[in-house]
């Protein structure tokens, strides 16, 4: 196990990182685009301004981990290990990310580019998209109950196809909700 670590500067794209479980470590400007970070445990660690652009992250565990500054397109999170599961953003590029099916409770969004994630079939009960651009994002039989998006912006959310009960929306927001009738609100 390797535990309280910072790493920093390294390039994961011509060095492997080494395979087992990281603990309260540190990940300063990293570079992991489409390194494969498959089978390794990240346990309360800080990823801070890397890149994970296209990484692999088959069956890797992410136990309550922070990114923070990062840029992580197309990383398809549905193919992380599900055991407990637990992450959050801040300002990071998430475009084109994949969280289909995922459990995903009290998730935190803050500050982040998720246009064009796929969020289908997910569970973000709880969770809070602040300040977030979700234009084209998809929502398909996802459950949002209790979901925080009055700050969240450019989303269109079918209510008929998703679980919205007790999630909020500001008042401008609202239109998000109405875009499949194709209406013009004034």
């Amino acid at each position: 196990m390797i535990e309280n670590q910072i790493f920093e500067r390294i390039d994961y794209t011509t060095n492997k990182i080494p395979k087992g479980e990281y603990e309260c470590c540190k990940f300063l400007n990293c570079n992991f685009y489409t390194a494969d970070v498959s089978n390794i445990t990240f346990r309360e660690c800080e990823f801070d301004g890397c890149d994970f652009s296209l990484a692999n992250l088959k069956n890797t565990a992410l136990n309550d981990v922070k990114f923070i500054g990062c840029k992580l397109l197309g990383v398809q999170f549905e193919g992380c290990n599900s055991f407990l599961l637990s992450f959050q953003f801040e300002n990071s590029l998430l475009k084109l990310a994949v969280f289909s099916k995922l459990k995903l409770k009290k998730t935190i969004f803050k500050n982040c580019n998720l246009q064009e994630t796929d969020f289908s079939e997910a569970d973000l009960s709880g969770s809070s998209f602040d300040n977030c651009d979700m234009e084209r994002a998809i929502f398909h039989k996802t459950i949002l109950e209790k979901v925080d998006f009055r700050t969240a912006f450019n989303y269109s959310i079918d209510p008929e196809q998703n679980r919205i009960k007790k999630a909020r929306f500001s008042s401008m927001g609202v239109v998000g909700l109405l875009d499949k009738y194709g209406i013009v609100i004034e």
